[in-house]
This record gives structure tokens, sequence and C-alpha cells, in this order.
């Protein structure tokens, strides 16, 4: 445990004084507590979601940075991109089997924005009715398949 909050403390600081283009750390959320961070973003200039905001919500497990964080959209407004589940769920393969120790909150986040970034159409992906009414809160549990730009459960 104390390792876990050692990293989370040095990460918090390193994204305070030096957060990726468009993200802002909520201070609110980690005044009472340093397991659950929302970060406020902006989607990024000359893309689809230019001047749209949205909220991550990064929650971490007692075993980080061994263990990836629950991250996922929340908030009023849930980007529609292939990747994004409406229910704020993210496709995203460093969130879950390619996950490594090295890779931090600040990268999660530049991948993000590299991912919404580079669509070319805002659409929803194809199964989300279906996903959303039968997938687990935790989109950890969720076992993704990944499949060049394609993406299945």
């Amino acid at each position: 445990m104390a390792s876990m909050q050692k990293r989370l403390q040095k990460e918090l600081l390193a994204l305070q004084s030096d957060p990726p283009p468009g993200m802002t750390l909520n201070e609110r959320s980690v005044q009472n507590t340093i397991t659950e961070w929302l970060i406020d973003m902006e989607g990024a200039p000359g893309t689809l979601y230019e001047g749209e905001k949205f909220q991550l919500l990064f929650k971490f497990s007692s075993r980080y940075p061994f263990d990836s964080p629950q991250v996922m959209f929340t908030g009023e407004n849930i980007p529609v991109h292939p990747h994004v589940y409406s229910n704020g769920h993210i496709c995203l393969s460093i969130l879950t089997e390619d996950w490594s120790p090295a890779l931090s909150v600040q990268s999660v986040c530049l991948s993000i924005i590299s991912m919404l970034s580079s669509c070319k159409e805002k659409r929803r992906p194809p199964d989300n009715s279906f996903y959303v009414k039968t997938c687990n809160k935790n989109p950890k549990k969720t076992k993704w398949w990944y499949h060049e730009t394609f993406l299945l459960k």
C-alpha cells in the first residue's frame, strides 16, 4: 500500500505541475482520497472534439502501478467515438492487457487525447446498446478483443 501511495503522490505532483495539453486535475477530487481522481479534459484544437469538455475518472487499486487503473469517461458529456461506449467505458488496450507499470496517468491521458484526436467520424461502437445493458460497472472486467481498428468483446 505504501508504494502505491508514494507512486500516486509522485504522479499527482507531475500532473499538477505539467498536465498533458487540454487536461486539468479536478483538485476537489483528491482532497479526501488519493485513489480516485477526476480529470477535466477539453477536446484538442483542430479535431472533431475541439471545444468540447469531458471528464475522466481514474480509480486506483492497492496493486497500482502493477495493476492498471480503472479509467472511464464520466459526467454529462461522454464523447461519441467508435471506442467509447455511452456509459463511459473506453476500449483501449493499455487500460487492460497492454498495461505496464512504466505507464502513468499522464501517458494514459495522452493516449486518450490521441485516440480522440485521430477520430474521423463521431459514432458509437456498433454493439453499444447491447454492451451498455449487459456489461459490468467496472470496464476492467470486460474481456476486450482488439483487432486492428475493430473492437470485439
